[in-house]
Order: structure tokens, then C-alpha cells, then sequence
């Protein structure tokens, strides 16, 4: 069976709850931005959305087409490239509200914001790794040093630069993955409580790290300060109501709510679309959330099935942050809201891995179709 047949069969509930959070997206950007546009009917910061929506869709459409074995066998280079990218961004990144994140690109309009590829091929490594784990080692030391080994160099890139949100998203990915690979949970124990305490330490020793904490703990004594951003998306939900006021007609918007259109983009669509809005907006990740675990729970070899959850995890677990800081029940962590939020570097890497998870999709059902003996889990 060609790659167009297998490329007919993608799983229906992850193709439409992606494009549906892409539109939502495309639209409230454009609702978002066209008020900051001064009156231009193409607002640029909505044009730029669009055509980064435009090379999403080109690359989930050729990522699905790449057989996953070439993921496999390019898994530990992709993971050097991304470190390297990670090294480089500290050295000669852009530097932005103290934070030294981008990474300008010779002979291109738009800057590489390294963290989202390095998350992408951290995962790929961890799952080649834990793939090629037999029964035997998962419960092992050595295993776990070898996947710290991979995890520790991105994660203190990342505190670094600093981007506290990602190594954390970072972290939380690969604990999945440790899980679905079979690891107990009572190991996960142990490396879970030393990164609390890591990650209570370095809080601690980050003065902007704790001035989110304080707006966090406290948004409305600290309203003109540290919890401004908290105390406006609370605003923005409190006038939204259940049916919101109205596609465009939000206030918070206009130079209250600051990165509305990036990190508080749900805020935005709480003002102006009310509860249902959210909930379809929440509804449709869950959605999303489903359709790729059911992937994995198909997928044909081991590291396919590491590799959806590991996808899956990349997309679910931010969006989950996302909403968890703009309704008040994390700190904020800058992290963006995938699909939705404006900037083409998450979006393409969400694209990314999107079509892996169409690739794994199309492939366990080409073998069910044809009758062929799936792989099925030496854990289960």
C-alpha cells in the first residue's frame, strides 16, 4: 500500500479537534491583533498567523508521509542538532524581557525559538532509548541514567536561558514516557520529589521567578504589579460570562491584557466567547488528547507507540498549563497555547508532531486492514 492510501486513513477525531483548534486559533488572532492594526484590514500580526497556520498544514501533511523508522534511525542526531541549537541560542540568541530565547536566522524574516524543536527531539531520543529496553533493564538503574543523561543537558539549556516552562513541560513528558514504558510508578517517585525540590530551589534563587509566585499566591494585592496579567484574564473571564460579548468586541484586549494574542490568548476567547467557547476550545484538546493515546495504544512497535505518547504528551501537557495559569491555578510560565496562540515556531512544531502521530495512525490501521500481525506489549 503507497504512502497516498496509508495518508487516506488518518484517524478522523485527531485530524478534525487539530484543524478545529487551528481555525479557532486563525480567528481569534485575527480578532486579537486587528485592534492593535490601527485600522489596516490585514492586520500583520494575523498575516503572520496565517502563514504560519499555512507551513503547519505543509508540514503535519509531510511529516505523516515519512516512514517512522526514519524518525528512529535519526532520533540521536536530531537530539545532538537540538542541543546544539539550545548552546547556540544562550551565545548569540536574541535577547527579550531578560530572557535570551531566539535565535536569529541568516537571511530569514523570523527568529528559531529552540526549545520547541529541542522538546521534539528529546522525546524522539528518550523513546528510541526506552524502546530498545527489554523487560529485563526498564526497571534499572542504568536505564535511568541514560535517559537522565539525554534529559539533564536540554532541561539546564533551557533554566538557562531561562525557560523555566519548557524544562518543566520537558520533564513531565519524559515521565510519561518512563511510565508508559512500563517503568513502576513507585520509581518515578523518587526523581519526581528531586525535581520539586530542584525546581522549589531554583524559584528561590530567580528574583522574576518569584514575583510570579508572589502574583500568583496573591493577584489582587499585588494588581499593579506582579499579578496585573492574572488580575486582567480574571477580568476577561468575569465579563465574558457563559456566552461571552461578542466575537471582537472584547476590551481586555486592548492594552490591558499584555501577550494577549501569545500566552493569554484563551483569556480572549473567555471575554469574547464566553464558557462554551472555552469548553469547545477544552472539549477539542481533550479530543486531541484521546485520539493520540488511542494511536499509541495501536501503534505496530514499541518505539511507535513511545514516540505518539511522547507527541501526544507535547501538545496535551501545554495546553494544560496554558489554561491552568490563565484561570489562576499555576503560576505563569510563559508557555503558549498550542495551535492557538500566535507564533509559527510552536505551531510548526506542533504540526510536527501531529503528522508523526497521522504516520503511527495510518500504519496501525494499514496492518489491520491487510490482517498482519501487529507487535503487541511485552508490559501489558
Amino acid at each position: 500500500m503507497n504512502d497516498a492510501t496509508a495518508a487516506s486513513r488518518w484517524d478522523g477525531a485527531l485530524v478534525t479537534s487539530a484543524l478545529a483548534l487551528t481555525a479557532i486559533g486563525v480567528v481569534m488572532n485575527y480578532s486579537t491583533t486587528a485592534a492593535l492594526a490601527m485600522g489596516e484590514p490585514f492586520p500583520p500580526l494575523a498575516l503572520r498567523h496565517a502563514a504560519g497556520v499555512l507551513g503547519a498544514l505543509c508540514v503535519a501533511f509531510v511529516v505523516s508521509r515519512l516512514p517512522v523508522v526514519f524518525w528512529e534511525r535519526f532520533a540521536l542526531w536530531a537530539w545532538l542538532a537540538g542541543g546544539i541549537a539550545l548552546a547556540a541560542t544562550l551565545v548569540m540568541g536574541i535577547e527579550a524581557n531578560g530572557a535570551r530565547r531566539w535565535l536569529a536566522i541568516p537571511g530569514l524574516p523570523v527568529a528559531l525559538q529552540a526549545a520547541e524543536p529541542a522538546r521534539l527531539a528529546t522525546v524522539l531520543a528518550v523513546a528510541l532509548v526506552l524502546s530498545r529496553a527489554t523487560p529485563r533493564v526498564i526497571d534499572t538503574h542504568g536505564l535511568l541514567l541514560r535517559v537522565g543523561l539525554l534529559v539533564a543537558p536540554p532541561v539546564l539549556l533551557l533554566l538557562l536561558q531561562p525557560d523555566f516552562g519548557s524544562a518543566v513541560i520537558l520533564c513531565a513528558v519524559v515521565g510519561l514516557l518512563l511510565f508508559g514504558a512500563g517503568l513502576p510508578f513507585r520509581r518515578l517517585a523518587l526523581p519526581a520529589g528531586l525535581g520539586l525540590l530542584g525546581a522549589g530551589a531554583y524559584v528561590a534563587a530567580r528574583p522574576y521567578a518569584l514575583a510570579r509566585v508572589r502574583g500568583f499566591l496573591d493577584p489582587w494585592q499585588t494588581a499593579h504589579s506582579e499579578g496585573f496579567q492574572l488580575v486582567q484574564s480574571f477580568v476577561a473571564f468575569g465579563r465574558g460570562g457563559s456566552l461571552g460579548v461578542g466575537l471582537g468586541d472584547g476590551r481586555q484586549k486592548l492594552f490591558y491584557l499584555p501577550e494577549a494574542h501569545t500566552d493569554f490568548i484563551l483569556s480572549v476567547v473567555a471575554e469574547e466567547l464566553g464558557l462554551v467557547g472555552v469548553l469547545v476550545v477544552l472539549g477539542a484538546f481533550a479530543a486531541l488528547c484521546w485520539a493520540g493515546l488511542r494511536i499509541a495504544r495501536h501503534a505496530t512497535t514499541p518505539f511507535a507507540r513511545l514516540l505518539a505518547t511522547g507527541a501526544t504528551g507535547l501538545i496535551v501537557l501545554p495546553a494544560l498549563c496554558n489554561g491552568a495559569v490563565v484561570m489562576g491555578l499555576l503560576p505563569t510560565t510563559g508557555l503558549t497555547l498550542p495551535l492557538l496562540s500566535h507564533g509559527s515556531n510552536s505551531l510548526l512544531c506542533t504540526a510536527a508532531a501531529i503528522g508523526i502521530l497521522l504516520r503511527i495512525g495510518s500504519d496501525a490501521d494499514r496492518e489491520a486492514q491487510t490482517g498482519s500481525p501487529r507487535w503487541r506489549s511485552r508490559h501489558a
